[in-house]
């Protein structure tokens, strides 16, 4: 055999004839069966931290029931089918959600790169060596003139690190909790699309309200400034209630502009939630008839660990966390590893596994730690330390989402008790602009009270506008505290 081929055996040791096969096999099945059955994963197994939950979500009536809110699609929820379309668009191209999925993809492969260590690795490998020995190489056969030589090896190979006390199974349980948490991301980042797209779709449809309101309140103005005028001409009225009435026109056209304004911003920022160019959103209908705020149906029940995206998420990095502790104590123990070959050196290249030169080789070792200063340890620590922020972080977010709940429920409550009074003012200013028109024609009561009676109307008009829009908001709002109703993937 040339010098490439003792090159060769020194880079896998005593290698054996190939005879010695079935040894071999039975060498590599011993060590894996003996590895696999003393193994033992070290480190705390995961439990979840204990939470103080409150019986009921407070503002909310009547003992909780096994049907909530947050079951319910949003196909369901959100019955308007304007609406169900452009969360449909939203889903299909919204930029931050594609992002969202893919991260979810790399996170899955991710933790299958850590799993697959904990598997053997084959691979195949060859080689060729040539050269010319020395005229003073005493390996040169007496008599021999050929000082060239050529070589060929290949074999298939084997690097196996036996996971005995479980640091590769923590790190892939850390591993695949990751995976886990960033689903949950990407299902949070999915729940707030769909409520940000209804609440820009409730706002958009209350600034069409306005618009129709002040569009409305315009033409009455107009219908003034015209009747005072000809009063004025035929010297029954005063320039002073012409001037009055024209400034009060203006105030209520001054709000057009402003509203078309806070329209076209709400369309561009809706357009890139559903993944379009800035543009105009298409609706349809009237805009009062679509400001119908569904009922919250009372005891909601207190499942937010069961649900909400982000409490979830938290548990999982919770989950990592804990895995990394039993990795980082693993390090403390002694690790096996067991590479060999297979495989044969020959000079000729058509049969580098035949005759005598092939060969085997079964390399197993042991690496035990025993001083790196204190280096494990502080590993350790910084695991546990990493450990305690996840437990707080975990907890404050289960509190948050209760905290969440709680604002929505009583946002809505009050909006619903603020929108009722608001209505009955509107009606009683109806009412009052009319009265104020009567005692005028009457003589009882000069412009400034219809003027008085007209702006106060206009702004309650639009405030009662605001808080139809606000409570539909405030229910999208509660939809997505709940982390309900958005994991469902069938839809009609």
């Amino acid at each position: 055999m040339g010098r490439g081929g003792s090159d060769f055996m020194s880079r896998h040791e005593s290698p054996v004839r190939v005879d010695g096969n079935r040894r071999a096999v039975l060498t590599i099945a011993g060590i894996a069966v003996g590895g696999l059955l003393a193994g033992c994963a070290v480190g705390p197994d995961y439990k979840r931290p204990e939470l103080v939950a409150p019986e009921q979500h407070r503002g909310v009536e009547g003992p909780a029931s096994e049907a909530s809110l947050a079951d319910l699609p949003w196909w369901e929820l959100f019955e308007d089918t304007e609406l169900q379309t452009l969360i449909r668009e939203s889903i299909a191209a919204n930029l931050d959600l594609r992002t969202a999925a893919a991260r979810v993809v790399e996170a899955r492969a991710r933790a299958g790169v850590v799993k697959s260590f904990l598997y053997p690795e084959f691979g195949f490998a060859a080689g060729f060596d040539t050269g010319q020995r020395s005229r003073l190489d005493d390996s040169n056969e007496i008599g021999s003139t050929d000082r060239r030589y050529e070589n060929f090896d290949a074999g298939f190979t084997l690097a196996w690190e036996i996971d005995l006390f479980g640091r590769i199974r923590r790190e892939s349980e850390a591993a695949f909790a990751l995976y886990l948490a960033t689903e949950e991301s990407r299902r949070g980042v999915l729940i707030t699309l769909v409520a940000d797209v209804a609440s820009s779709w409730f706002l958009l449809r209350e600034l069409d309200l306005e618009l129709e309101i002040a569009h409305r309140t315009l033409v009455l103005n107009d219908e003034t400034v015209a009747f005072y005028d000809k009063r004025l001409r035929g010297g029954v009225s005063n320039k002073l209630e012409v001037d009055q009435a024209i400034a009060n026109r203006a105030r209520t056209a001054s709000t057009i502009p402003d509203l078309e304004r806070l329209i076209a911003i709400t369309e561009n920022s809706m357009s890139v939630l559903l993944g379009r160019l800035p543009g105009s959103i298409v609706r349809s209908g009237a805009p009062a008839s679509l400001l119908v705020p569904p009922a919250v149906p009372a005891g909601l029940p207190v499942t937010l660990l069961e649900r909400r995206p982000d409490v979830l998420r938290a548990e999982q990095l919770l989950v990592a966390a804990n895995a990394d502790i039993g990795a980082a104590k693993a390090l403390f123990f002694p690790t096996l590893s067991l590479t060999g070959f297979l495989g044969g050196v020959h000079g000729a290249p058509t049969s580098p596994l035949g005759g005598g030169g092939a060969v085997w080789s079964l390399t197993p070792s042991l690496l035990q730690p025993i001083f790196n200063a204190g280096r494990l340890k502080q590993n350790v620590q910084v695991m546990q330390a990493r450990f305690d922020t996840a437990i707080v972080e975990y907890r404050k977010s289960a509190l948050n989402g209760y905290r969440e709940v709680a604002n929505a429920l009583v946002t809505i409550q009050k909006l619903a008790e603020i929108r009722e009074q608001q209505r009955i003012g509107v009606e009683a200013l109806t009412d009052a602009a009319d009265l104020s028109r009567a005692r005028y024609d009457s003589g009882l009561a000069s412009y400034l009270e219809i003027l008085t009676a007209d702006q106060e109307l206009f702004t309650r008009q639009l405030l009662l506008a605001q808080t139809l829009g606000a409570e539909l908001r405030a229910r999208a709002e509660l939809y997505r505290t709940l982390g309900g109703g958005w994991q469902t993937t069938t839809q009609p």
